[in-house]
């Protein structure tokens, strides 16, 4: 019946519950299949079941008796194995749940650790986070620790410097200290409008944490302090100087070693004096320039005067081309004395003063001329006996001079850092060169020696370029041409005077004597000799006129055109009237022979001795 009425329903409702039933039995016969399979490909896999089965001698139903009558016996075997181990599986199984029990203890006594360790973490966070704000802490009180520190030490005066300033040496200690000094003054004088300023990148600002250190309590309290001792500091710098200037007015006093190691070794100082008292470094300029200015006129007056001593005075004013025969004849005879004859025309060594050499001939040119010879050593040369031709003289007082200018002016301005037109130099050798001019225009009011004159001239000029060369010319240059435009006028009136007497000469007055050479014609062929020698000396060199370095201090020298109207062109004019005034000179004492040929044997004597003179020479 119930199958009938499962048909009966099977056609008006669907069958929903037969589609799994056949997958699962699909399924089920599959994998007996599979199964089935495997177990085939193992039984073939033995080589006797393979053959048995090939040949058809294998009995299926004897083989599947034999399976199952193995597997009863290895049933029963491992049932055997099984009652045997029973013993040792139960205290096995024992061992177990005690080890289970043990394994659950430890559970949960981890599961206690994990909720305090979850406790611990947090504890960890925090103490983390305290480590962190205290590192921060540690590292601002270091900042503000090495700040402070910073800043005191630029702002706090220690002891030891405080006692080297009001009791110490004026000495390199002292020197360190005045400019430590000065640096913690300067930065506690700083406003606000210096931390605005931005070519002020003082890091103090930020040691003092941008407010300006004249607005801190401690700076405050220093400014003070640093006052009173920069006021001991310049008390003492003040008496410090004035003491070494003291010493450069004593005679015997090496004043460049002084400079050297007295005053130029603290030049500082005078800055400091500068800017904090104005008053004391214009007085201790004042006395520098006095005690200099003193010293030098005295040394030159001093050393002017020891070599006029050695002066040998060659010329005299009676020393002319054409003197009067008496003017040669000593006071007790009536021969001619013929040292005078030697006189001042002949220009000898005296040209080697032009060279920078006096006993040996030297190889430098003119640009050399009186710098490379030392000055004279007047007390030497008066132990020695030694005498000096004035240009010697000249050439040392002028070098002397020079040295010094070029000290001083290069001392003033590295020490009181003056570059101006009013600057200290001006003040110390105003006396010095007004006396050396003084002593040269009282030498010249009585000289007649034109070749001494000359040879003066040839070393102004070269004096000027010495000047030039260290670069001095500025304050050197205009006293070196008022010094020319003393020498010209003289060597004009030496030269007019020459003039005259050969003008005025006869044979009355300078003898008439025989056809030989007369002494008026060597006097003048030597005097020209020298004066063309003087003229035409660095020539060579220079590839210039025979009037270079001759010209007035107002011709310009870089001028290459003619030097027509300049000094030396009136020097060549008046030999060139020497020249035409001696052949009407040689004339009138021809005048005095009898004969013809006497009278032109002695105008070819004298006129070959001019000549060979000048070829000589």
């Amino acid at each position: 019946m119930t199958s009938t009425t499962t048909r009966s329903t099977g056609n008006n409702i669907p069958k929903r519950t037969s589609l799994p039933l056949l997958k699962t039995a699909k399924e089920s016969g599959e994998q007996a299949a599979e199964t089935l399979s495997a177990d085939l490909a193992v039984f073939l896999s033995d080589p006797s079941l393979r053959s048995a089965l090939a040949d058809g001698s294998l009995d299926l139903a004897s083989y599947s008796s034999t399976i199952n009558s193995e597997l009863a016996t290895l049933e029963r075997e491992c049932i055997a194995l099984h009652r045997q181990a029973a013993p040792d599986i139960r205290i096995l199984r024992e061992e177990m749940d005690v080890c289970d029990s043990i394994l659950a203890g430890l559970q949960e006594m981890l599961l206690g650790f994990q909720a305090d360790l979850s406790g611990l973490s947090g504890d960890i966070r925090q103490l983390q986070d305290q480590s962190r704000s205290l590192a921060v802490q540690v590292d601002n009180r270091r900042d503000a620790e090495e700040g402070l520190r910073l800043f005191l030490e630029r702002i706090v005066v220690p002891p030891n410097l405080a006692e080297c300033i009001c009791r110490g040496e004026v000495d390199e200690l002292f020197l360190e200290c005045v400019k430590d000094l000065e640096e913690k003054n300067a930065y506690v004088q700083l406003t606000e409008e210096a931390i605005d300023d931005p070519a002020s990148s003082d890091p103090g600002f930020v040691l003092s944490s941008g407010i300006p250190p004249s607005q801190t309590a401690a700076g405050k309290e220093m400014i003070e302090h640093l006052s009173k001792l920069r006021l001991k500091a310049v008390e003492r710098t003040r008496s410090y100087f004035l003491n070494v200037m003291k010493q450069l007015r004593r005679p015997k006093t090496h004043i460049r070693m002084i400079q050297t190691h007295a005053l130029l070794k603290y030049e500082y100082l005078v800055d400091f004096l500068l800017v904090s008292s104005p008053t004391i470094h214009i007085e201790i300029r004042d006395v520098y320039v006095e005690s200099m200015s003193k010293t030098l006129h005295t040394l030159f007056r001093t050393y002017h005067k020891q070599l006029l001593t050695l002066d040998m005075r060659l010329a005299t004013r009676v020393d002319l081309i054409a003197v009067e025969e008496g003017a040669l004849r000593d006071a007790f005879s009536t021969k001619v004395n013929m040292r005078k004859r030697g006189d001042a025309f002949v220009l000898g060594d005296r040209a080697k003063v032009l060279d920078g050499t006096i006993s040996t001939e030297s190889g430098g040119d003119e640009n050399a001329a009186a710098a490379s010879l030392p000055p004279i050593n007047a007390h030497l040369a008066s132990m020695n006996g030694e005498k000096y031709s004035y240009e010697m003289i000249f050439r040392s007082i002028i070098s002397h001079l020079i040295d010094a200018a070029t000290n001083e002016y290069i001392f003033a301005r590295q020490f009181f850092k003056e570059y101006g037109q009013n600057d200290c130099w001006e003040a110390i050798f105003g006396k010095t060169l007004s006396l050396v001019l003084e002593q040269l225009e009282n030498y010249l009011f009585n000289c007649h020696d034109a070749i001494a004159i000359l040879l003066m001239i040839k070393l102004t000029h070269s004096f000027k370029r010495t000047v030039k060369a260290r670069r001095i010319d500025k304050v050197m240059e205009p006293f070196l041409d008022r010094v020319a435009n003393l020498f010209w006028p003289r060597l004009k009136m030496v030269m007019d005077a020459h003039l005259r007497s050969i003008r005025g000469a006869n044979a009355k007055k300078v003898g008439g004597g025989d056809i030989h050479p007369h002494l008026v014609s060597r006097r003048y062929a030597e005097f020209t000799c020298s004066i063309l020698l003087i003229l035409n000396r660095g020539r060579k060199n220079v590839g210039e006129s025979n009037a270079e370095g001759l010209a007035t201090p107002s011709v310009n020298q870089n001028d290459n055109s003619s030097y027509r109207g300049s000094a030396g062109d009136m020097l060549m004019n008046d030999l060139d009237v020497m020249l035409e005034e001696m052949v009407l000179l040689l004339k009138r004492l021809a005048d005095v022979h009898a004969t013809n040929i006497k009278r032109n044997v002695f105008m070819i004597n004298n006129l070959d001795q001019i000549i060979t003179r000048h070829f000589q020479r």
